[in-house]
C-alpha cells in the first residue's frame, strides 16, 4: 500500500495538486447503488442499502421528475484494523433524474432484506413541489 501512495504523490507532484483526488470520485460507486425499470407509466426503482436496520434512517424525496435519497449506513463495527474496504457506510445522497414527471400523489415505497423499493407512476398534469415518501418496514417472516 505504501507503494500506491508513493505513486500518488508522484502523480500529484508531476501533474499538480491533487490530481488523483479528480479520479477517486470516477472510481467510487454511487451509493446508494440503484436499478430503475421503467413500465408504460410506472417506474419500479430499487436501492441497495445495506447495513440500515430502519427505514427512518433514510429520506425518499420526489421532485417532478427527480427522485432524491438522503440517509446513513451505520456498520457498527468500531475497533480492529481494516483489512478490506468494499462496503460503503456514513451519510449518503443521491439524486437521480427520472424519465418522465411522476405523480405526488400515487407513490409507495417498501424496505426489506436491504433493498428499498420505490414505485413510482407518471404525471400528466406539470406542477413541481418536494415530496417525501413515507417507507411501509417489511418484518421477516
Amino acid at each position: 500500500m505504501k507503494h500506491f501512495d508513493d505513486w500518488k504523490k508522484n502523480l500529484d507532484h508531476f501533474f499538480g495538486q491533487d490530481f488523483w483526488g479528480e479520479f477517486e470520485g470516477l472510481m467510487k460507486p454511487s451509493i446508494p447503488q440503484m436499478n430503475i425499470y421503467q413500465y408504460d407509466n410506472e417506474l419500479l426503482c430499487i436501492a441497495n442499502i445495506p447495513g440500515m436496520n430502519h427505514p427512518k434512517n433514510v429520506d425518499v424525496l420526489v421532485d417532478h421528475s427527480s427522485l432524491i435519497l438522503k440517509g446513513s449506513i451505520d456498520l457498527n463495527h468500531r475497533g480492529g484494523h481494516q483489512l478490506m474496504s468494499e462496503i460503503a457506510a456514513g451519510a449518503f445522497e443521491r439524486s437521480i433524474d427520472l424519465p418522465f414527471p411522476v405523480r405526488s400523489d400515487k407513490m409507495e415505497a417498501t424496505y426489506k432484506h436491504g433493498l428499498l423499493i420505490i414505485q413510482l407512476y407518471r404525471l400528466i398534469s406539470d406542477s413541481t413541489s418536494q415530496k417525501p415518501i413515507k417507507i411501509r418496514h417489511l418484518e421477516d417472516e
